[in-house]
């Protein structure tokens, strides 16, 4: 169709081609048909008209028809008008099923993920993968016909730029089929998965990012950390997947350096280059940069401060090794001169930018005379040594004070060839002494206290076994260690006074299995000593003409128990429960039964460990250490177990695994993990009661693996309805929980005998 000369016959007879009564498109179609003249082709015009026009019959109101409008010219240019069929065809499938109302949603991103894929088979390869998402986790009634929309496929549509910037269209489609095995019949979790809430969701789409781990060269890292720098801190690792606002960027603190889990190839400058760099910059800064008081400078001033620190901890690193200047270079932006609208725009990081990249490259084209006097104000510092953190920040106040604009308080910044991703955040740079008042009230609050308890320590993040899947839920759990609160230590003593006839009964039964002295062996042919008698035997044979016995040596043998117990209590609210005929409640009656096995193994000289857990859902189970293996049978263990408390819930599988972490490092011919616990595996976001028992038998089988033995005592009287589904026959259930105080130590002898 050749375009008309007369622009109003032109847009009269596009409107009359589209059909529509839509006024909402008759308001914006004039501007929309001057952006797809400007971008199609006179057939890509005509067919655009007739998408458009059957898209505004599907009886879905004018949104999806606008969208494809305002989309579609984009699309094209991206990857070609010849895609047009394939959206068609999708749209067409999406309508003869329960997920019409998701045209839209799918328009919508249609052109972000054209953009970013750049090829109509990459595209027609996204739309397949949404087509079998759809057709997957859409629903049935009576089995027969699909009544029921997908609850994922919205979240999907709305993800798919932001997951297309993180992996490629393969590891797109693992994420995929990964959702749809696991979740195709769960509506609320499938949500939660396609729209990246769930822990699953992130941890599945962390495995398929590609570029360069740094769990795949940390090693390496390492080495070079200590071999160039003779630096030795830990390299941890930062996710960049899920930060939309505000990209986390490399720091350090007293724990190590924090770095990205991937960097993508850039700049010409392969990943592990990338990292080499950030890690160079960092070490720098560690080495001659020392922290400025903050409270007494400006944003703009801090931001000019912390740019010339940079580059005088760059300039150090190239004087030391030369040839990094080419690759700092290469990574750092070469901003133009005139690339910022002072008029419109805030141009203070584009003035830094400048500036940062004259300091560090001679051959830089810049011509601003403050620039070029800074520079060599600069270098004249660094020709004289080092140079200092507050001689760099007076010369940036200097900076800031001559090229101050107006426009630097504007809203609009300019952002283009600013950023230098290779440099850290600039924590370590300033101090403050006074916090504002917004921290005081976040302080203030109980919530904000219990939180800074809470994070004392990093959560460890477990799997969890499906059983339904038959597959694991990749970083499931978040388990979190603490020291338990002590009560009053003289409980304990008098609790082991009041069994004193028990405690004397089981001292002996203990002292039996003491180790011995040393015994001698006799008749070794390699000893430590020589054995006189059968050495003098041994020559009358050899001289009588006799085959003399070699065995002349002895050595001795200890008669030790290798062995390394831990103790796990299930401290769940049901412990607060009372034991008839008693007067007292099971966590009573635990805390009886710990202390004089604990007493007890104390003299025997056994390694044991002492913990207690519970859950409130999978985002909080609490392991608490009550005593360790390194620690004595004193006034501080006993203080934490009289402190003994119990609530919540029994997320056992997770519990176990992470003890299991504490059994594995200790070097011991056998490992027992002792689980005490009242009940089954049960949480409050778990509504299916065998999920958990599934997961507990999975982690009784992966500590098997490691060699470490697991068995429970039950103190519930409905236990053989499921305990042995976990742990097979290694159970005792205790019937009479009034005598778990004596059974407890019996079970310990017998296990360990």
């Amino acid at each position: 169709m050749p375009h008309p000369s007369n622009e109003e016959d032109t847009l009269a007879s596009a409107w009359a081609r589209l059909d529509t009564g839509f006024s909402e498109v008759e308001r914006v179609f004039p501007d929309l048909w001057q952006e797809a003249r400007a971008l199609l082709s006179p057939q890509g015009l005509l067919d655009y008209l007739e998408a458009a026009r059957q898209i505004g019959k599907l009886g879905r109101g004018s949104e999806p028809m606008l969208v494809f409008l305002e989309e579609w010219p984009g699309v094209a240019k991206a990857v070609g008008e010849d895609a047009l069929h394939a959206v068609t065809d999708a749209i067409g499938r999406l309508q003869k099923s329960p997920n019409g109302r998701d045209i839209t949603g799918l328009l919508q991103t249609l052109a972000p993920v054209a953009e970013r894929l750049r090829s109509q088979e990459l595209l027609a390869s996204y739309l397949q993968i949404a087509m079998r998402l759809q057709a997957q986790t859409s629903g049935s009634i009576h089995g027969r016909q699909t009544t029921i929309p997908s609850s994922g496929l919205p979240e999907f549509f709305a993800q798919a730029p932001a997951l297309l910037q993180q992996v490629s269209l393969e590891g797109l489609a693992n994420w995929v089929e990964y959702g749809i095995h696991n979740y195709a019949n769960h509506p609320d979790r499938q949500k939660d998965y396609f729209g990246l809430q769930s822990a699953d969701s992130r941890a599945v789409l962390q495995r398929e990012r590609h570029g360069t781990l740094l769990a795949d060269i940390e090693r390496r890292l390492d080495l070079y950390l200590r071999g160039l720098w003779q630096d030795d801190a830990q390299l941890i690792p930062y996710s960049t997947a899920f930060h939309q606002l505000r990209q986390p960027m490399p720091y350090f603190d007293s724990l190590g350096f924090r770095l990205p889990d991937v960097y993508e190839d850039a700049h010409n400058v392969a990943g592990i280059d990338r990292y080499r760099a950030a890690l160079a910059h960092m070490v720098g800064h560690r080495r001659w940069s020392r922290p400025l008081i903050a409270d007494n400078w400006s944003p703009f001033q801090r931001l000019a401060v912390e740019c010339l620190e940079d580059c005088r901890i760059d300039t150090l690193l190239i004087r030391e090794y030369p040839g990094l200047r080419a690759l700092l270079l290469r990574l750092h932006p070469m901003p133009r001169e005139d690339a910022c609208d002072s008029q419109t725009t805030s141009c203070l990081r584009h003035r830094l930018a400048m500036l940062s990249r004259a300091l560090l490259d001679p051959e830089h084209t810049y011509n601003n005379s403050t620039i070029l006097k800074v520079v060599a104000r600069f270098q004249a510092f660094l020709a004289q040594g080092l140079s200092s953190t507050e001689e760099v920040a007076a010369l940036a106040l200097e900076f800031v004070t001559r090229t101050r604009l107006p426009s630097d308080q504007f809203a609009q910044v300019h952002f283009t060839d600013t950023v230098v991703d290779y440099r850290d955040d600039n924590r370590h740079l300033w101090t403050f002494i006074e916090p504002d008042d917004e921290e005081e009230s976040l302080e203030d609050s109980p919530r904000a206290q219990h939180a800074e308890e809470a994070s004392s320590l990093p959560p460890r993040h477990y799997p969890e076994w499906d059983d339904q899947s038959q597959s694991y839920r990749p970083d499931w759990v978040s388990v979190y260690d603490q020291l338990h609160p002590s009560g009053n230590p003289d409980q304990i003593d008098r609790l082991l006074a009041r069994h004193a006839v028990l405690a004397k009964r089981l001292q002996r039964l203990f002292d039996l299995l003491k180790p011995q002295d040393k015994e001698r062996v006799r008749y070794q042919e390699d000893g430590s000593e020589l054995d006189l008698d059968i050495a003098l035997r041994a020559f009358i044979d050899y001289k009588s003409g006799a085959q003399p016995d070699p065995r002349i040596n002895f050595r001795h043998r200890s008669h030790h128990r290798d062995i390394t117990v831990l103790l796990l209590l299930d401290l769940s609210d049901s412990l607060n429960d009372p034991v008839a005929g008693t007067g007292q409640t099971l966590l009573e009656l635990s805390q009886e039964a710990v202390s004089l096995l604990a007493w007890a193994i104390e003299s025997l000289g056994d390694p044991f460990a002492i913990a207690g857990f519970h859950s409130n859902t999978r985002h909080e189970v609490r392991y608490a250490h009550i005593k360790g293996f390194g620690e004595q049978w004193d006034t501080s263990v006993k203080a934490r177990l009289a402190g003994m408390q119990a609530c919540w819930s029994t997320r056992m599988g997770a519990a176990m695994r992470h003890a299991g972490q504490y059994l594995g490092a200790r070097k011991a011919e056998k490992k027992l993990l002792l689980v005490l616990t009242d009940g089954a595996p049960a949480d409050v976001d778990v509504t299916a009661p065998q999920q958990l028992i599934a997961d507990a038998r999975q982690a009784v089988k992966e500590l098997d693996q490691q060699g470490i033995y697991s068995y429970c005592i039950s103190l519930d009287p409905q236990a053989d309805a499921y305990v042995g589904n976990i742990f097979g026959r290694q159970f005792t259930v205790i019937d009479h929980i009034e005598r778990l105080p004596e059974r407890l130590p019996q079970l310990f002898l017998a296990l360990t005998h």
